[in-house]
C-alpha cells in the first residue's frame, strides 16, 4: 500500500481508482473512518483492505467541507444533511455513515441564564451556513436574531467573551459547555423531536451520482467494515480520534461516539430515510431546499 501525507489533514492510502473523500474532524467521523485513517498514517502496521481504491482523505472543519462539496469537490463526503439537501440533484445519500438519533441535537447556548432569542439586536453564532445546526435554528427561530457564521470551535469562547448573545453548539462542546460557564437556552433536537416524532438527521455520507452503482456499493462496503471494526473495539479508534479532536479527554470523545454512532450509522434504513425526507420537506417549505433527496440502495436508488 502507498501512503502520502501531503498536508496536515490530507491523507492518501491504497491502490486503484481514486476516490476523494471529505470528512469532518468531529469524533464520530474519525471513529467511523479510523481504520482507513490509521492505515494511511501507518501503512506498514495495517492490513485494512481499501477495496481496490486509492482513498484521498481530507479532514476539515464542517463548514469548509460543506462549502467545498457545494463547489463541486469530493467524490463522496460526510456532510451536513442541510448541505446534502442542497446537493440532492447531484448526489445520493449512502446507507452507511449517517449521524442521526434521539437526544443528539445541537444546543442553543448563552452566557446568560434564562436568555431567549427575541430581537434582531441579539446576535447568534452558528457553525456554518450549510450546517444542519443552522437549518434547525432557522426552522425554529425564524427572523429572531441576527446570525453570524463562525468556526464551531470559536462559538463557546466568543460567548464567554460576551461577543454574541447566543451560539449553536455542535460536536464535543455539548458535553462541556456547563464547565465553561454557559447556559442552555434551547435544545434544537428536542424541538425537532417534539415537532416530528422522528430521530434528528444531522449528517451523512453522500456520493456524486456519476459514479456507477458498483463503485458506490464497493465504497459503502469499505466504510462499513471500518465502522463495524471500530464498534467491536472502540478503544482502538482513540488514536485516530485524538489526532483531530478539539477536546482531548478520552471520556468526552467516547461520550460523543456513544451519542452519534448507532445502528442507523451502520444502515440508515427506512426510519432514517423517513426522517431525512421529513427534514427535506420542512426545509423546502421555508426555501432552504429544492430537490427531492435521493438514497442509494445497493444497485438501485430511490
Amino acid at each position: 500500500m502507498n501512503t502520502i501525507q501531503s498536508a496536515p489533514h490530507e491523507l492518501r492510502i491504497g491502490e486503484g481508482p481514486e476516490l476523494h473523500l471529505g470528512i469532518s474532524t468531529c469524533p464520530n467521523d474519525t471513529f467511523a473512518f479510523s481504520r482507513l485513517l490509521d492505515a494511511a498514517v501507518s501503512p506498514g502496521e495495517s492490513s485494512f483492505d481499501t477495496g481496490g481504491f486509492t482513498w484521498r482523505i481530507e479532514l476539515l472543519d464542517i463548514d469548509e467541507l460543506n462549502q467545498r462539496l457545494l463547489a463541486g469537490e469530493f467524490d463522496l463526503a460526510k456532510t451536513s444533511f442541510h448541505a446534502a439537501l442542497l446537493m440532492a440533484d447531484e448526489t445520493q445519500v449512502l446507507p452507511v455513515g449517517s449521524a442521526l438519533g434521539f437526544g443528539v441535537g445541537p444546543l442553543l447556548l448563552s452566557a446568560e441564564n434564562d436568555a431567549k432569542p427575541q430581537t434582531k439586536d441579539q446576535i447568534t453564532l452558528c457553525p456554518g451556513e450549510h450546517t444542519t445546526a443552522h437549518l434547525l435554528f432557522r426552522l425554529f427561530y425564524p427572523d429572531s436574531t441576527s446570525v453570524r457564521q463562525v468556526v464551531f470551535s470559536e462559538i463557546m469562547p466568543a460567548l464567554q467573551r460576551s461577543e454574541a448573545d447566543f451560539g449553536v453548539c455542535i460536536h464535543e462542546g455539548r458535553f462541556t459547555y456547563a464547565e465553561s460557564g454557559l447556559h442552555l437556552a434551547a435544545d434544537l433536537g428536542n424541538l425537532w423531536e417534539n415537532a416530528t416524532q422522528r430521530p434528528l438527521p444531522l449528517g451523512g455520507l453522500v456520493m456524486r451520482d456519476h459514479h456507477a452503482p458498483a463503485t458506490m456499493g464497493a465504497a459503502c462496503e469499505v466504510i462499513r467494515r471500518s465502522l463495524q471494526s471500530a464498534r467491536l473495539d472502540p478503544d482502538s479508534a482513540l488514536p485516530a480520534m485524538r489526532r483531530y479532536a478539539q477536546e482531548m479527554d478520552d471520556s468526552v470523545l467516547m461520550q460523543h461516539v456513544d451519542l452519534y454512532v448507532n445502528d442507523w450509522t451502520v444502515d440508515l434504513g427506512s426510519v432514517g430515510q423517513d426522517a431525512l425526507t421529513t427534514l427535506s420537506e420542512m426545509a423546502q417549505e421555508v426555501g432552504l431546499g429544492s430537490a427531492k433527496i435521493r438514497f442509494f440502495c445497493g444497485e438501485t436508488s430511490l
